[in-house]
């Protein structure tokens, strides 16, 4: 389980990957092509940074004709949420 984590917790550490989250939290599923078009890198940078997230459950893939087509899960996001950061929450009252 913690090793799972650490692989959340390193794809999560980089901006372009963050990136890469918020637009298929924004967009729904994309082709890799699609990634790339907003992101300043070659499609061999992107692809790296994709797999990185598909490594850590953050990316599922699944393949429609020739396309591959690439969706957000949040479920390892949700597990640090429930793990620790909703134990740190403040109540302000």
């Amino acid at each position: 389980m913690d090793d799972d984590l650490d692989a959340v917790f390193k794809a999560l550490a980089d901006r372009t990957r963050r990136l890469v989250l918020d637009r298929l939290r924004e967009r729904g599923e994309q082709r890799l092509v699609d990634l790339c078009a907003h992101l300043e890198m070659s499609r061999q940078a992107v692809s790296k940074h994709v797999a990185i997230l598909e490594a850590a459950g953050l990316v599922h893939t699944t393949r429609r004709g020739r396309d591959k087509l690439h969706n957000l899960d949040p479920g390892p996001v949700d597990d640090i949420y429930l793990r620790w950061i909703s134990h740190y929450q403040l109540t302000y009252r």
